[in-house]
C-alpha cells in the first residue's frame, strides 16, 4: 500500500499554479510523473502523489522541475482566473475512469511521438539517400565529362598525327617523283660514245681472265653446307604402379604447382633501380617475409604489413606473403583489405594439391573470418565449409561453422 503525500504546498496566478511536492530522500531517476489536463500523479515508491485539478490545465505547456530534494510542477491555466481548492472531490469510480484515461492518452501520446520520430529518422534516411545519389550522379556526370574530353583531346591528337604523317609522306613522295626526274634527265643529257672494235675485242679478252691471287682465295674457301633436319624425341614418363592404379592427374597437378613455385621464387616483378638505398638481403623476398613473420608474433602487425608489402613489390607471385598479409589486417581490422589478399592468395594457390593444402586452408580461414566480421555470415560459412574438406578432422574448425550455420538460421544472435 502507497503512502500518500499530504505536505505539498501549491501557490496560484490568474493564469499558472505551482505545486511543490517533497521527493523525501528519493532520488529524481526514481520518480515517475504522469499528467493529463485534470490529473497529476507523481509516484516515487513507497510514496504517491496524487490531484484531481478543480479545473483544467493546459498540460501540452506543463512543466516539471526534479531536483533539491522536491518536484516543482508549473502547470497553466485553461481559463485564467483564481482557484477556490486545488482539487475537487470525485468517488473512486470516476476516479478509476481518469487514471485509466490518463493511461490511454499518455499512451497514445507515447505512440505518436514514436510514430514522428521514426517518420522523421525515415524522412532524413531518405533525404540522406536522395543527397548521395545526387552527389554520386554529379560525380559520375564529371567524371564521364572528364572521359568525353580526354577522348576529343586523345581523338584530336591522333587526328593532327595522321594529318602530319600524311603530309611528310607527300612531301617524300614529291621529293622521290624530283630525284627521279632530275637522274632521267641526266641520262638523256649523257651522249652516246661508241668504242673502237678493238678496244671492245680487247674487253672481251680480259673479261674471262681472272686474277691469280682471286683465284688462289676462292680455292681456300670451304664448301658450302649441306642443308638437314634434326629430329628430337623424349622418352616418356613410366609410373611404376599399373595403368588402372595411376595418378598421373594428381602427379601433372603437382608438377604444375612445382613449376609455379620454382618461377615465384626466380620472379622479380619489381623495378630493382627505385630500391638501391636497401641492403642487399632487404631486397630479397624471403628474409622479408621470414621478417615481417617475427613482428607478428611479437604484435606489430602494421610493421609486418611494411615487410609483406616491400616483398611483396619485389615478388607478387608468392602465395604466402598474401595470405601472411591478410592475417595482419585481421589484426588491424582491414577487413576489406584482409578479404582481397586471402582471395588473391588462393588465386596464386593453383592447382589445388596435397603440398598446398595448409596454406589453402588459412586462406579460407582468413577470408571466412574477415566476411563474419563484417556480418557476412553466409560467404563466411561458404570459405569454412571448402577448410573443413580440406581438414574434416579438424574439430575447432568444425565448431565455428556450425556457429556461423546458426547465425545464417537465425538461432543464435550475432556478436
Amino acid at each position: 500500500m502507497p503512502l500518500l503525500v499530504k505536505d505539498y504546498t501549491w501557490t496560484q496566478t490568474e493564469t499558472t499554479v505551482y505545486i511543490s511536492v517533497p521527493l523525501k530522500g528519493i532520488k529524481p531517476a526514481k520518480v515517475d510523473v504522469l499528467c493529463t489536463d485534470e490529473f497529476l500523479k507523481v509516484s516515487y515508491p513507497p510514496f504517491l502523489f496524487e490531484v484531481f485539478f478543480s479545473e483544467p490545465v493546459n498540460e501540452e505547456k506543463s512543466v516539471a522541475k526534479l531536483g533539491n530534494g522536491s518536484a516543482v510542477f508549473t502547470l497553466p491555466k485553461r481559463r485564467e482566473g483564481l482557484w477556490e481548492k486545488l482539487s475537487r472531490d470525485v468517488d473512486r469510480d470516476r476516479q478509476r475512469e481518469i487514471r485509466e484515461e490518463a493511461i490511454l492518452k499518455t499512451q497514445s501520446k507515447a505512440a505518436e511521438r514514436s510514430k514522428a520520430k521514426a517518420a522523421k529518422i525515415q524522412q532524413e534516411k531518405k533525404y540522406t539517400l536522395e543527397t548521395m545519389m545526387k552527389l554520386e550522379g554529379e560525380e559520375r556526370e564529371r567524371i564521364q565529362r572528364m572521359k568525353d574530353e580526354e577522348c576529343a583531346r586523345a581523338t584530336a591528337e591522333l587526328e593532327a598525327w595522321k594529318k602530319e604523317k600524311q603530309r611528310r609522306m607527300a612531301e617524300e613522295e614529291k621529293e622521290a617523283q624530283r630525284r627521279v626526274q632530275g637522274t632521267s634527265v641526266q641520262i638523256h643529257k649523257q651522249p652516246i660514245r661508241r668504242k673502237p672494235e678493238e678496244g671492245a675485242q680487247s674487253s672481251s679478252r680480259t673479261k674471262g681472265q681472272i686474277p691469280s691471287g682471286k683465284q688462289d682465295k676462292q680455292k681456300d674457301l670451304p664448301a658450302p653446307r649441306s642443308a638437314g633436319c634434326i629430329k628430337i624425341s623424349f622418352t616418356p614418363r613410366v609410373f611404376p604402379t599399373a595403368l588402372r592404379e595411376s595418378r598421373v592427374p594428381e602427379e601433372e597437378e603437382v608438377l604444375i604447382w612445382l613449376r609455379k613455385q620454382a618461377e615465384a621464387r626466380r620472379a622479380a616483378s619489381a623495378d630493382l633501380a627505385q630500391l638501391d638505398d636497401l641492403k642487399e638481403e632487404e631486397k630479397n623476398p624471403d628474409w622479408l617475409k621470414d621478417k615481417g613473420d617475427h613482428f607478428f608474433r611479437t604484435g606489430n602487425y602494421q610493421a609486418a604489413v611494411n615487410a609483406y608489402d616491400l616483398a611483396i613489390k619485389l615478388n607478387r607471385s608468392i602465395p604466402a606473403l598474401f595470405s601472411n598479409r591478410a592475417a595482419c589486417h585481421l589484426k588491424l581490422r582491414n577487413l576489406h583489405k584482409a578479404i582481397g589478399d586471402s582471395s588473391r592468395a588462393l588465386e596464386l594457390l593453383t592447382p589445388a594439391v596435397a603440398d598446398n593444402a595448409a596454406a589453402r586452408l588459412k586462406a579460407h580461414v582468413r577470408r571466412g573470418t574477415a566476411f563474419c566480421e563484417l556480418e557476412l555470415y553466409v560467404e563466411g560459412l561458404q570459405d569454412y565449409q571448402v577448410a573443413l574438406k580440406i581438414d574434416p578432422d579438424n574439430q575447432d574448425l568444425r565448431a565455428d561453422a556450425d556457429k556461423i550455420r546458426e547465425m545464417v538460421q537465425g538461432t543464435i544472435p550475432s556478436s
